[in-house]
């Protein structure tokens, strides 16, 4: 089943939707993170949405904020050439996050990244599991998985044709 989460976390209604689902799963996840974000393209929407809820949070409950970044899929070649943009910071306690868990791989690329820029991954976030592998992956990789939803729980929601 091929899930196309960038017309939700790219609207209005879906990045409100998302920014406070992901806020709270961090929440009751137990994680203490100073940063969310991930590979780009399919992270950065999230990360922005989830950081966007924890101002919102901060203002109202006086709750933490969290700072989005993005991983590059390589470093420029020209500029900064970091690989990593945005306010991260070396010591950073991150939770690395994704629209759709796969194989696993996008996840570890910035798992991998974060590490070597000195940040703690302590979990990833997603917004859907396809039950494909990739959960198994990226828990055998040492890492605690979150997702918002599965494939399965969605299946019964898309009508036949």
């Amino acid at each position: 089943m091929y899930v196309d989460c960038r017309i939700t976390t790219m609207s209005p209604d879906g990045q409100l939707l998302i920014g406070r689902a992901g806020l709270a799963a961090l929440a009751a996840s137990g994680w203490s993170v100073d940063a969310v974000g991930g590979l780009t393209l399919g992270a950065d929407p999230i990360a922005y949405a989830i950081a966007h809820a924890s101002a919102l949070a901060a203002e109202t409950q006086g709750a933490p904020m969290l700072r989005a970044f993005t991983v590059r899929k390589e470093a420029k070649q020209h500029g900064t050439g970091k690989l990593i943009e945005g306010p991260f910071r070396s010591g950073d306690r991150v939770a690395v996050v994704e629209d759709v868990i796969t194989t696993g791989g996008s996840a570890l690329k910035a798992v991998d990244a974060v590490r070597q820029a000195g940040g703690e991954v302590v979990g990833v976030l997603a917004l859907v599991d396809r039950e494909e592998g990739g959960r198994e992956r990226l828990e055998n990789a040492g890492l605690e998985v979150l997702s918002l939803v599965t494939a399965s729980q969605l299946l019964p929601l898309i009508p036949s044709p």
